[in-house]
């Protein structure tokens, strides 16, 4: 007679449900936080290759909400809403992005750190999902892991521009 395996399906671990990039940045730790979060420099750099980003409000305090519109190359306009949960200034930010009626159908908390590494910035940017499979959607759908591989290179080319 063979066994039975009776062992529940693993559980999805934190590294199943989350997208991790890091980058060093040739700019001081307060300038690279300036730039993620100040609305004038947001509209120079975020988003993916060909986007531009449109802010509607901006409430940059722990439980504020951040309205904007990244328009696409091919002129689709993605309403998005991020609530700020953490501001540690320059260190950490944490946000959550969350879909509904009135934004994309997509939800996970980000968290940012901003490291200083001798008149340098690592930043490193966790994208953490509520299930592995929202994960691989959001990667298939919206071509997230390339476009926050992006997102970071467009970020350094206005560094470079802030001075």
């Amino acid at each position: 007679m063979a066994a039975r395996n009776n062992a529940a399906p693993a559980a999805a671990t934190p590294a199943d449900r989350e997208l991790v990039f890091a980058r060093v940045f040739d700019a001081p730790r307060a300038l690279v936080f300036a730039a993620w979060t100040d609305p004038k420099h947001l509209a120079q750099w975020w988003g993916p290759d060909g986007f531009t980003t449109t802010t509607r409000s901006i409430d940059m305090r722990p439980g504020g909400v951040w309205r904007f519109v990244m328009h696409g190359p091919d002129g689709r306009d993605y309403e998005n809403r991020i609530v700020f949960d953490e501001i540690a200034r320059p260190e950490r930010l944490v946000y959550s992005h969350g879909g509904g009626e009135d934004a994309e159908p997509v939800q996970f908390q980000v968290t940012v750190v901003f490291e200083d590494i001798g008149g340098k910035t690592r930043l490193t940017m966790r994208m953490l999902f509520p299930s592995a499979a929202e994960r691989k959607r959001v990667v298939e759908t919206y071509g997230a892991d390339e476009g926050a591989r992006q997102h970071l290179q467009r970020l350094a080319a206005h560094l470079a521009t802030m001075g």
